[in-house]
């Protein structure tokens, strides 16, 4: 079976449809390429990413997962590709989405509360020179209390460990009441109490009818997670629902020689990949 024009072949033999994504469809990228210099870091990308569903983005150190999120928000420009969210162009829908960095790209040294860093969040409603009232304060106060930093709002964001300040962040997205949550492996050198409530509190914006799409590096926890999956190491490899999608024909594709046969039978072993 030959694919037709709409279609692209993955590696693992499927066809992937690179048409007209679902109207509803929280973010869809079409013919997203990166150059650093001459080396693309990300070329010629489709994705899909469901609606009510929490979304990981997979790949070797290097594949363009972070550079993926980052070009797809306009962070870093784009060579080619269109993006739409919810069927939008992404330039006129920013305010449907909530961004929550790598720890690692922020400034902790910077001379910041956490309630103001919560409060960061809620600019698009009062303007960057606008006053918070007191409803929007107590949403701030109230955001810091779902992620459990309700207790440490004056403090200084440097003071904290890695972890909470990036409890803190999730809260500053959260006080933006999205549609849409990217996130850019949200999970990255925290404790595993910090995991655990993370996690939850994505489990319920997704109860509430939100989409949430991560970068993430842990293989093990993608099936305790995630509902969806796309697999990339600088092309699409595979994407689609993680129980058919996360297999180890499609790892052995996404990371090569860089995802030992060791690793591979302990996630097996593990039960989580088939």
């Amino acid at each position: 079976m030959t694919p037709g024009p709409l279609s692209v072949a993955a590696q693992d033999g499927r066809l992937l449809d690179s048409g007209a994504p679902p109207p509803d469809s929280p973010l869809a990228i079409r013919g997203l390429t990166v150059s650093y210099g001459e080396r693309p870091a990300v070329f010629s990308v489709d994705a899909t990413f469901p609606a009510r569903a929490m979304s990981a983005i997979i790949g070797p150190n290097g594949a363009g997962k972070s550079t993926l999120l980052k070009a797809a928000l306009g962070v870093i420009p784009r060579v080619t590709g269109e993006v739409r969210v919810f069927g939008t162009p992404v330039e006129r829908a920013r305010d449907r989405i909530a961004y929550v960095p790598q720890r690692a790209s922020v400034d902790w040294d910077f001379p910041t509360t956490v309630i103001d860093v919560v409060q960061m969040g809620l600019y698009r409603k009062v303007g960057l020179l606008g006053r918070m009232s007191g409803a929007q304060t107590r949403r701030a106060q109230d955001c810091l209390a779902r992620v459990g930093m309700a207790d440490f709002a004056p403090r200084q964001i440097g003071q904290l460990s890695g972890g909470q300040q990036q409890r803190v962040f999730l809260a500053r997205a959260l006080a933006q009441d999205a549609d849409l949550y990217l996130l850019d492996e949200p999970f990255a050198g925290v404790d595993a109490a910090t995991e655990r409530a993370i996690v939850e509190v994505l489990k319920l914006l997704r109860a509430q009818g939100k989409a949430v799409v991560a970068v993430h590096h842990d293989l093990s926890t993608v099936r305790g997670y995630f509902d969806h999956v796309f697999l990339i190491n600088t092309r699409r490899i595979a994407e689609g629902p993680v129980a058919t999608t996360f297999t180890a024909a499609n790892l052995h594709a996404t990371y090569g020689g860089r995802l030992a046969v060791a690793q591979l039978d302990a996630l097996a072993l593990a039960g989580a990949v088939p």
